[in-house]
């Protein structure tokens, strides 16, 4: 019987106004708007294929090599309301993967739901349509509260909407990759093993817990968000860099102020937040901003002028001292480092602390999803994985 196939790709998004706690656990509907960065798929993202077909026996899932229940939850709901738009006939098969560790904080599953929607809404060509009406950031929602910013390109923000049904909680897209091109992007990979507090259980803790939140989610986001619309729009680095490093500070300690409180970083993230203060102050205004996730990896926003002298910095402190070298300590977009001076490291003052950063990701703005050519899928023509040999 007919196999039908798509493969698509999508990209990761970090967030620079955090989303936080839910108002509606079922439709993912959050306390507060948020808004972020779409990253560069050339060094991060989600691909995924889907086959349809009559021939097989049933629904079946392979995320990173190894087959999973297709009973998630989630997954299940956006099944069901794909199901409800273009009827499934037979079933399906699924296979995805990630180039970036899963679940470290690094937003797999946004990028993860965002490919597997776009895919889908691909499969009955019915992309278009859909993401013009704003169904396929309501469908990725349900599947990953931050996949519907994944679902656009450049700089996102998810409104929180006001309708019980979730109808208006849709991301919209504030401004294309094209529009800040000097913006660039260093993920420090501190650790990419699965973080000890997910964080759907993390936000359900805190939203029965925290009071702060509640501050939080009406008193200081909306403002932010309205400030940070502005800064991108002007493309006022200063002001776009400090608004990320408050609204950074500001999720962790509403993590803190849960209780049991929750931790997501570690010293290592302590220390970057330490190394950036300083380099700021040495340079005498802004120049550099970080921000973390749910996790300790933390990520850099500045603009292309800086990476150079970052990056020499960053190696300088962290890089693994192996004996062999390391030359893939920065991945992605190429950089010549040198030797920082005498004066700066002065200046910036700290102690060495090799081997704590494992590697660093530089990037740009990128766009949203993309369909790939059935040359890149992940199933064979009879729509199994490509990676296994079993079929049964």
């Amino acid at each position: 019987m007919e196999v039908r196939s798509v493969t698509c790709s999508a990209p990761v998004n970090i967030a620079v106004v955090k989303y936080w706690g839910k108002r509606d656990e079922e439709l993912i509907l959050p306390v507060n708007s948020s808004l972020s960065v779409t990253l560069s798929q050339e060094h991060l993202k989600a691909t995924t294929s889907i086959a349809v077909s009559e021939s097989f026996e049933r629904n079946r899932i392979w995320l990173n090599g190894r087959e999973e229940s297709i009973e998630n939850p989630r997954l299940q709901k956006c099944l069901k309301l794909f199901e409800e738009i273009a009827p499934i006939p037979g079933h399906v098969h699924i296979c995805s993967e990630n180039n970036f560790p899963t679940a470290a904080g690094l937003a797999s599953s946004a990028a993860g739901y965002a490919c597997l929607v776009y895919a889908f809404a691909a499969l009955y060509e019915k992309k278009h349509e859909l993401h013009e009406r704003g169904d396929l950031s309501r469908i990725a929602r349900q599947g990953s509260g931050s996949a519907c910013r994944s679902m656009f390109g450049g700089f996102v923000k998810w409104e929180m909407g006001s309708e019980p049904s979730g109808s208006d909680s849709i991301a919209i897209q504030v401004a294309p990759e094209t529009h800040w091109p000097d913006m660039r992007i260093l993920i420090l990979v501190v650790s990419d093993q699965k973080k000890s507090t997910s964080s759907t259980s993390g936000m359900q803790r805190t939203v029965e817990t925290s009071k702060l939140l509640e501050y939080r989610a009406t008193s200081v986001v909306p403002e932010r968000m309205r400030q940070m619309e502005e800064a991108i729009q002007s493309k006022n680095y200063v002001e776009f860099a400090e608004l990320t490093m408050k609204d950074s500070n500001q999720f962790h300690a509403v993590c803190l102020d849960t209780y049991p409180p929750i931790t997501y970083l570690n010293d290592t993230s302590k220390k970057v937040i330490q190394f950036i203060t300083r380099y700021n102050q040495y340079k005498g205004v802004t120049t550099a901003a970080y921000t973390f996730d749910a996790g300790p990896n933390a990520v850099l926003y500045l603009e292309n002028k800086s990476v150079h002298e970052i990056l020499s910095l960053l190696k300088y402190y962290f890089w693994p001292l192996l004996e062999n070298g390391n030359n893939s300590f920065v991945k992605g977009i190429p950089v010549e480092c040198e030797n920082p001076s005498k004066e700066l490291l002065s200046a910036i003052g700290m102690d060495r602390s090799p081997g704590e950063i494992q590697y660093i990701i530089h990037t740009k703005p990128g766009p949203g999803p993309q369909l790939l050519d059935q040359s890149q899928s992940l199933l064979t023509p009879e729509g199994y994985p490509r990676f296994s040999q079993a079929v049964d």
